[in-house]
């Protein structure tokens, strides 16, 4: 991510620079295209570190269940069997 945001950064100092000295020139036809480009990279760079890091939640807390599954299960096997008590009113 840094290092997509450093090239917009540098396109941007390139432009201006272009546009102060050689009236925009050289960026002119090709500035929108690469600053298209570089965004669309962006954009798909940040939704699939969106996704990864929803992935990672996921399983993060399936982990954690499986966990309490595994204490709650051993937690019934040490517990001696004893008949179901009935309520009686």
């Amino acid at each position: 991510m840094f290092v997509w945001c450093t090239l917009l950064f540098m396109l941007g100092v390139l432009a201006f620079l272009d546009s102060t000295f050689t009236f925009g020139e050289i960026f002119r036809k090709v500035n929108s295209v690469l600053f298209m480009l570089v965004s669309l990279g962006l954009l798909i760079r940040t939704s699939m570190k969106m996704r990864l890091r929803e992935m990672e939640t996921l399983r993060e807390r399936i982990a954690q269940l499986e966990m309490e599954v595994r204490i709650l299960s051993e937690g019934k096997k040490k517990a001696p069997e004893s008949s179901p008590r009935v309520y009686e009113r």
